[in-house]
């Protein structure tokens, strides 16, 4: 019962449209209807700029990693396993990318997935969110900063010798978080990727 309890409230955190509550309040605007469709900081950042692009990001990191910590701090039942964190931290993803409050539709979750990340090892987060950064700032791609950071999340995980739920939620993230930007792959592969500028 604490697991489902859990898990239920991390959807639902992981479900608050963030990108979509800013542009509707301050534009008025559906932010679904605009630009790539997604709810996330970088559709954000073409509708409202840099300024709100980081606070839609950061809000979406915080909502990821809230859930996470509190299931650290809270949860009584399969402690040394690490399982109840592991799920919130699916279930926040999950709620991120078919928020419940949308229809299912949402952001690709990566923003909340690095705050996951960050609740479950804050260093092994910091360096996914210094890799976004940097591969991000270099090659001006925030889809490709997105799956080159996600993608060496489980390995980064292996080596810092973390637990292997949490190794295997990393997997199992990225993978789904890779599959959302399927279409940014193939934008990226036709070279007609939209930059940051």
């Amino acid at each position: 019962m604490e697991l489902v309890l859990f898990v239920i409230l991390a959807y639902l955190i992981g479900s608050i449209p963030t990108g979509y509550i800013v542009v509707k309040v301050f534009k008025g605007e559906d932010i679904r209807k605009i630009g790539s469709g997604s709810t996330g900081a970088t559709n954000v950042k073409r509708v409202m700029g840099k300024k709100w692009f980081f606070i839609v990001l950061l809000l979406d990191a915080f909502k990821g990693a809230l859930p996470v910590v509190l299931a650290k701090v809270f949860a009584t039942t399969f402690i040394s396993s690490g399982l109840i964190p592991v799920l919130c931290a699916v279930a926040v993803i999950l709620g991120h990318s078919k928020s419940i409050y949308l229809k299912f539709t949402g952001g690709k979750s990566v923003a909340s997935g690095v705050g996951t990340i960050l609740a479950l090892n804050w260093v092994v987060g910091l360096m996914i969110a210094a890799i976004w950064a940097t591969i991000t700032y270099i090659s001006k791609y925030v889809s490709l900063g997105s799956i080159i950071a996600l993608g060496v999340s489980p390995f980064l995980m292996y080596f810092m010798h973390q637990p292997s739920a949490y190794i295997a939620y990393c997997l199992v993230g990225a993978c789904y978080i890779i599959y959302l930007h399927r279409e940014n792959i193939v934008r990226l592969k036709n070279g007609v990727e939209n930059k940051v500028r």
